[in-house]
């Protein structure tokens, strides 16, 4: 995402180009990067349930998300590939059950996240 650029305003006058239409370009900024890990809407969604939670178990981050098994079984495991979160299987009787937990990257990563999306929205608000 870093080869995109964001306007920034400018009381420059619009040069007209050949045929009177069209502007001269404007300054731009370099919009900061942001982690596509866990930019996407259910991981985000799952790394945002963990950071205020100590814990919570698959069923109750579907329920929270409102998304299928299948979709939160492949979002989470990238999570858990990454050390983002981990992941405590068990058993109550017959039933297994899954723990979620954020580690002490993804919760860093998590943090730098909110950190540049701040960034971001403050330089959407300058345009």
């Amino acid at each position: 995402m870093a080869d995109l650029k964001f306007p920034v305003k400018t009381s420059a006058r619009r040069a007209s180009l050949p045929g009177g239409k069209g502007t001269s370009p404007r300054p731009s900024r370099n919009l900061p990067e942001l982690d596509r890990l866990v930019h996407e809407r259910v991981r985000l969604g799952i790394v945002s349930a963990l950071a205020v939670n100590d814990s919570l178990t698959f069923n109750d981050l579907k329920r929270i998300l409102q998304t299928t098994d299948g979709n939160l079984s492949v979002h989470a495991r990238k999570l858990e590939d990454a050390g983002y979160v981990r992941c405590k299987k068990s058993f109550e009787g017959r039933m297994p059950r899954s723990q979620y937990t954020l580690t002490v990257l993804g919760r860093r990563a998590f943090e730098e996240y909110l950190r540049r999306m701040e960034e971001f929205i403050a330089l959407a608000r300058q345009v």
